[in-house]
């Protein structure tokens, strides 16, 4: 399978995801700012960013993950669940469980809803399916 064959394979097997507006500028400027650093993930993120559904942010989907969602999710692999909080890369803080939007995991679980699966494959070459559980919005969202 040619590698652009690949890609529009692993494109049709995503699921949907929706961003709010608010998110959309600056994930694209991270995206572009870890393309040295983190090519792999970056180019991931940035693909993300333009396949989703944007929404106005006066739009609130219950169980979407957005920046500063609280994130239940099960690694479909090891069983295991976890729940995170997604977050800008410099509010990050792995032992706070905090995990960046330019991580594998975090590009992965960004605009996705309770319910939904994803498969990816990390920088290392592994692939990983997560499976959302629930997803709580931020707290300044709901107000």
């Amino acid at each position: 399978m040619m590698v652009n064959d690949m890609i529009s394979y692993l494109q049709s097997e995503l699921p949907p995801i929706t961003l709010r507006m608010c998110d959309v500028e600056r994930l694209r400027n991270i995206a572009e700012a870890a393309s040295d650093k983190y090519p792999q993930t970056a180019d991931f993120l940035a693909r993300e960013i333009e396949r989703a559904e944007i929404l106005p942010d006066s739009q609130l989907l219950p169980g979407l993950i957005m920046m500063g969602s609280e994130v239940t999710f099960r690694d479909d692999i090891s069983g295991q669940e976890r729940c995170v909080t997604l977050v800008y890369p410099e509010a990050a803080d792995v032992e706070a469980n905090k995990i960046s939007i330019i991580t594998p995991i975090g590009a992965a679980l960004i605009g996705l809803s309770a319910g939904q699966t994803i498969e990816f494959q990390t920088p290392g070459g592994r692939w990983r399916s997560l499976t959302v559980i629930r997803a709580y919005p931020p707290r300044d969202a709901l107000n």
